[in-house]
């Protein structure tokens, strides 16, 4: 049902969308295993019943080709006719429109492993608000094999299948982008002291670890860039223009660490680091120098009460 987009346009996906939609899906699921616990309790074991489906619209701008998804808000389904509550739509699109005037609706999301049939009737209904809506969706099961996001962006086009005009869903690609706010909440998030009374320690190895798959996952995709040049200049594979600019407008952030402004700012804040552990050091010292040393007239003074000897200091 879904192949690759063809519409060139680029999109660029905020965190925020991803935190709605996981909280959005974690407390629906929640609710129900609660309510199915009760149900089991009181009328046997049944089955587990599927994970609960969550919908929601997706709001941002979109600036030439370029369509950029910062927000999102929850919707009301009807299973039973595979239909949006209209009016409750109509409610927060107006709410949301007077808090940030310059979103508009783009598409919708929901949960699960992949676009059902189904999804092509909210889909449709969407188009009276934008004609091409986008359809983001979160897959939330866990899969510890797979490194990329589980959350797919599908776009909708109109392809002639057995001589019929027919909508279908055709798969695109995204970015992820952030500004300084969105960094520092989900910094501030990732930094959370965790509720089974983790420590400071476990905090810092969990953050080292994570900045190590970084580092390593960067150090594995710029080797295979460099696996790809060479191969590239031995005329293994054909040249592309368009890639190679790509590629050099990549590499020149990296030989930035190089330069002699670099080093000396880096020296300067090294030597900066280290003045301030040597005070910090001598300071520590002179305070347990002082307490020794009030130890040691103290003992002198009760000393000269028995004997007539002065104190030390």
């Amino acid at each position: 049902m879904a192949s690759s987009s063809s519409s060139g346009l680029t999109f660029k996906l905020h965190p925020l969308v991803l935190l709605n939609i996981s909280d959005h899906y974690t407390r629906v699921k929640s609710q129900a295993t609660g309510a199915d616990a009760g149900a089991c309790s009181s009328g046997g074991a049944d089955s587990p019943p599927p994970p609960p489906r969550v919908f929601g619209c997706v709001i941002g701008v979109q600036r030439g080709r370029t369509v950029e998804i910062f927000n999102s808000f929850e919707l009301l389904y009807d299973p039973s006719t595979h239909s949006l509550d209209r009016a409750f739509l109509e409610k927060k699109q107006e709410l949301y429109k007077k808090v940030f005037p310059n979103f508009y609706i783009l598409g919708w999301y929901s949960t699960g492993s992949d676009a059902q049939e189904s999804d092509m009737n909210i889909h449709r209904a969407l188009m009276d608000i934008n004609e091409s809506p986008l359809y983001v969706l979160l897959n939330p099961s866990i899969n510890h094999a797979q490194k990329d996001l589980p959350i797919t962006i599908y776009e909708s086009e109109l392809h002639i299948i057995d001589g019929i005009p027919q909508l279908i869903f055709a798969q695109a690609s995204y970015t992820i982008e952030t500004v300084e706010a969105e960094r520092i909440s989900v910094d501030h998030v990732a930094h959370l002291k965790p509720s089974d009374g983790g420590s400071a320690a476990t905090q810092l190895a969990a953050h080292l670890t994570g900045t190590h798959s970084a580092i390593k996952m960067l150090n594995s995709r710029i080797r295979v860039l460099h696996h790809y040049l060479l191969a590239m200049q031995k005329g293994e594979i054909p040249r592309e223009n368009s890639l190679l600019r790509q590629v050099s407008s990549l590499l020149r952030r990296l030989p930035t660490i190089e330069s002699e402004k670099f080093r000396d700012d880096f020296l300067m804040e090294y030597n900066d680091t280290l003045l301030v552990s040597y005070l910090a050091m001598f300071t520590n010292c002179s305070s347990t120098m002082n307490e020794l040393v009030d130890k040691f007239n103290t003992a002198y003074e009760r000393h000269s009460r028995r004997g007539g000897r002065t104190s030390f200091i």
